[in-house]
Order: structure tokens, then sequence, then C-alpha cells
């Protein structure tokens, strides 16, 4: 009735075909041609810019239960989502929450020096200012 393949172990070879036999005979496509200098058209856009306006990180526990908040204020020029995209680059990167309120990037805990970090990646000037 229903027979089960064995594998042969008295030495003979086993009759098994590869699946992927038949991709031997396939042609690959040939690689784009990059140029030194100039970005293919499909690739994502070039590096930021590298002067992206100043943005002031701000260490605040006022009004916050005594925790510890870092505030990412002065962005000029750039939209919510954007901020949204940093905003969750600088959680990750941090290990701990955060969120965009009023145009502003609050992470949570004293973490001046990664947000900073980020943000001079991503073509901005940081400057701490406060305590």
């Amino acid at each position: 009735m229903n027979e089960k393949k064995r594998i042969p172990t008295n030495g003979d070879p086993i009759a098994w075909t590869s699946p992927f036999a038949a991709l031997k005979n396939v042609e690959l496509p040939s690689a784009p041609e990059v140029r030194p200098g100039v970005a293919p058209r499909d690739a994502a856009p070039m590096a930021p810019k590298k002067n992206r306006g100043r943005v002031d990180i701000i260490r605040q526990t006022a009004h916050r239960g005594g925790k510890t908040v870092t505030v990412v204020t002065g962005f000029t020029g750039i939209g919510l989502a954007e901020k949204e995209t940093l905003a969750k680059e600088m959680q990750k990167a941090c290990g701990a929450g955060g969120t965009v309120k009023e145009g502003r990037i609050e992470i949570q805990g004293d973490q001046r020096e990664t947000v900073a970090r980020i943000l001079t990646n991503a073509g901005f000037r940081p400057v701490c200012a406060g305590g």
C-alpha cells in the first residue's frame, strides 16, 4: 500500500535528483555598469545634505516626576515623518522609549551623546544646551 522510500545501506548509490538541478542551465542577468561618482538610477538617494541646520539637545527633568528626558528641538525644514524616523532610530540606538511631541523629539533618559551622534550622521549640527 504505502511503501516508504528507504536509503540503501549496502553501499549502492542513492537515487536522488536535486530540485535545483534545473537552475544549473539558467543564465543570470549581468550586473549593471557602475561608474565612480555617478549613482545608479534605482539606488537610494545620495548621502544627506551635510548642513541641515542647528538642533538643540536639552536634558529636562521638570514636570516629569523627577525622570530625565533628552529633548531635541529646533528642527527646520523637515516634516513629521522624518522626525518620527529619526526618533525610531534614536530609540533603537539608546534602548529607550521616546516620542515626537509638538515638533520635538523626546527620548527617555540622559542620552545626549548617542542622540548627538545620530543627528550628526543625519546631517544636522547638534548643540547640547542647558544642564
